[in-house]
């Protein structure tokens, strides 16, 4: 059908949309006694209903067994981490021996890049995208200081040219080849969280194989969001959190996969824990590390049950649903969104809101970036007090993600109607 910004449309829309069921598995914010409109999915996913359920059996467990839940337990704790592996493999294109949740996403990376960034005074460098998100560039920066070099010869960040505001591929291959001999790692966010940009991590895998380095990335805006096969592209290793696209719960776990090109390869440097120690001789409490093989070899300490139970219950549900179906809602959901908003501005020709995440579906995630040209935080804070909650970023990014497992396609035409309001409000202001 034909889009139009009308409620008819959206309607209809979600009519016929077979996912429009799973809406109701999720609790909706209300703030100030009003339901208010979430496209924030990208900074903090939205509660599963289910959640309470599945940490109460945890929490009675607790109760009955004390610490003989971890093997007597309907759920033993003592393996409750492998309940979680089917459906993270499936969403990251993995096996289930190259996938494990632990840690949080930072911690995680840092631990992979014990591995995986090991220079040499040849081979040193490494290539990312410039804005990524702050904590990973502080990853970058700490790690190459540790091992004795100086950021700003180690780390080639790749920039959009001058006006534009996401990468050029080709300027990426081009600074892969640049400085070929001397690179040790690609490392990018699998979406970029400030454009929104998705990056093609095949292309980018198999430039950096060919000058003989390695490639790993961050999926935090990318897990959960859009279809991955790590494992068919040759990825060395990722990490992603849980929070966000896969609506764990604030600051829980995350995960991370290796290939088991490496994954089945112990002898591969690591820091170890006994989490990660040889599982059939973990409880003999030897000195030695023998580490698992596959992706649970990075394991350090025994995993947090209840932020796991808490997990589960959204994976649960991303199993039912399946990503290629939400990916194909959310390619509809999102070009819905560029047409409401797109068809809202126009009509206001003093106030400049651009989007700047890429127009087409290959090239993005469910998220549109809208730079407030010639406007400030104050559009921000109106946009909240309209009832829409979305996310700032400095100086000037309005971030706005319809989730397609919660998020209807009237919800993206009511966000139109309140944006209609807030600019005839603020028409005269700026």
């Amino acid at each position: 059908m034909t889009l139009a910004n009308t409620l008819a449309c959206a309607q209809q829309l979600d009519n016929d949309d077979p996912l429009a069921g799973y809406r109701d598995k999720f609790f909706h914010p209300v703030i100030d006694g009003e339901q208010v409109l979430y496209f924030t999915g990208n900074s903090l996913g939205l509660q599963p209903k289910a959640a309470k359920d599945y940490l109460q059996v945890e929490l009675d467990d607790w109760a009955t067994w004390g610490v003989e839940g971890h093997f007597h337990g309907r759920n033993p704790w003592v393996s409750y981490h492998e309940l979680l592996t089917p459906a993270s493999a499936e969403l990251v294109g993995a096996q289930q021996s190259e996938v494990v949740c632990m840690n949080s996403l930072t911690t995680n990376l840092h631990l992979l890049f014990v591995s995986f960034y090991r220079p040499t005074k040849q081979r040193f460098k490494i290539i990312s995208e410039a804005k990524m998100f702050p904590s990973d560039r502080y990853l970058l920066e700490t790690q190459v200081k540790h091992h004795g070099f100086e950021p700003d010869e180690a780390i080639i960040e790749v920039s959009p040219r001058e006006g534009e505001f996401t990468i050029r591929e080709q300027d990426i291959l081009a600074a892969i080849n640049e400085h070929s001999d001397e690179l040790a790692l690609v490392f990018f966010g699998g979406v970029n969280y400030f454009t929104g940009q998705l990056f093609d991590m095949k292309a980018l895998t198999a430039a950096a194989h060919n000058v003989g380095a390695l490639a790993g990335f961050d999926l935090a805006h990318a897990v959960g969001n859009v279809p991955l096969k790590l494992h068919e592209w040759q990825v060395d290793f990722a990490a992603w959190c849980t929070y966000k696209y896969l609506n764990g719960s604030a600051g829980n776990v995350g995960g991370i996969f290796v290939h088991d090109k490496h994954g089945q390869d112990t002898s591969i440097p690591r820091f170890g824990g006994w989490w990660g120690h040889n599982k059939e001789r973990r409880f003999l409490m030897e000195n030695t590390f023998e580490p698992m093989s596959g992706a649970e070899g990075w394991q350090l300490s025994n995993v947090p049950i209840m932020g796991m139970a808490v997990l589960k219950s959204s994976l649960d549900i991303f199993q039912q649903a399946g990503i290629e179906a939400l990916r194909e809602k959310s390619v509809k959901l999102t070009a819905f969104l560029q047409l409401v908003f797109n068809d809202v501005v126009r009509k206001f020709d003093n106030i400049q809101l651009q989007i700047i995440t890429p127009t087409t579906p290959e090239a993005r995630g469910c998220q549109l970036s809208v730079k407030l040209i010639g406007t400030d935080k104050r559009f921000f804070n109106a946009l909240t007090k309209a009832g829409v909650i979305t996310d700032f970023r400095e100086p000037d990014v309005v971030r706005l993600a319809p989730v397609p497992l919660y998020n209807s396609f009237e919800d993206v035409y009511q966000f139109g109607q309140r944006l209609t309001s807030l600019l005839e409000e603020l028409h005269g202001e700026y």
